[in-house]
């Protein structure tokens, strides 16, 4: 039987960041999923003890956990590709590997993306770092959804690029307190790009392209899911949901050259 949402992470040297990942999967109140890792660690994140065991405990909850060696490494894109490649479920969630969710967080992706009826959702993921460093400066572009999500293009120069700036630090923390929203309630806004925890379907990021612009990309780059989520948004639209149900685990980056943006390289 094909799980509704296949849950796709890209992992690199990261075992304890993963574990947390997955220990977060392991408590969703949305079960009809299935979890595809690609691994491009030196070492299997798989012989790792912290994700064999949280992989012991999603698998006796039922939730199948794959977790493959793609040693090749030729960028994020390309790993993202590939996992795009292993998906059969009409639904996929691009996940981090250093992304802890609410126990409700995928049940809501999930409802929302079918009651908005658009190419993606996501949550912005919070830096509770910075729960105490408020910027309301960066939070003027927030825009709410006022009902059905229309697609629109959005491109760097516009002032809908600046809806970038909702998503820094602890800002989506900010903006959800102060909707003072009830705890089964939500908001659909509008956005740039969400990076981390992304629900698209499956049908319309391919239709996009998804991420088969990797081979025009030198292994080190960045903002590889800025490019799927602009063609997607173009063609069927996407939303921000808040309260966020994303935390960042806040780790180094494991791209720290990142002089190459694929937004400048990737015709759009």
């Amino acid at each position: 039987m094909t799980a509704a949402v296949d849950v796709l992470i890209p992992t690199c040297e990261r075992p304890q960041a993963l574990a947390v990942t997955l220990s977060g999967l392991a408590s969703q109140s949305h079960d009809g999923f299935r979890i595809l890792v690609s691994d491009q660690s030196a070492q299997a994140v798989a012989d790792d003890p912290l994700v064999a065991g949280m992989r012991r405990v999603l698998e006796l909850h039922g939730t199948e956990v794959i977790i493959e060696r793609h040693v090749a490494r030729r960028g994020v894109a390309e790993n993202r590709q590939h996992l795009l490649e292993l998906s059969r479920a009409p639904h996929v969630l691009c996940l981090d590997d250093d992304v802890w969710l609410e126990p409700w967080a995928l049940e809501r992706l999930v409802d929302a993306i079918d009651e908005l009826d658009c190419g993606f959702v996501g949550f912005a993921v919070q830096g509770l770092s910075y729960r105490d460093d408020h910027r309301p400066h960066q939070l003027s572009a927030y825009e709410e959804w006022p009902g059905r999500v229309e697609p629109e293009r959005v491109r760097r120069g516009t002032p809908a690029w600046d809806r970038h700036l909702l998503h820094n630090a602890a800002n989506p923390t900010h903006l959800a307190e102060s909707l003072r929203l009830e705890p089964s309630d939500w908001r659909a806004y509008k956005v740039a790009w969400i990076g981390g925890c992304v629900l698209y379907r499956r049908a319309a990021l391919l239709e996009a392209g998804g991420f088969s612009f990797w081979p025009d990309l030198p292994p080190e780059h960045a903002g590889e899911d800025v490019v799927p989520q602009l063609r997607v948004m173009e063609r069927h639209g996407g939303a921000g949901l808040l309260p966020s149900g994303a935390v960042h685990l806040e780790l180094p980056t494991t791209v720290p050259h990142r002089d190459v943006e694929c937004y400048d390289v990737v015709g759009l």
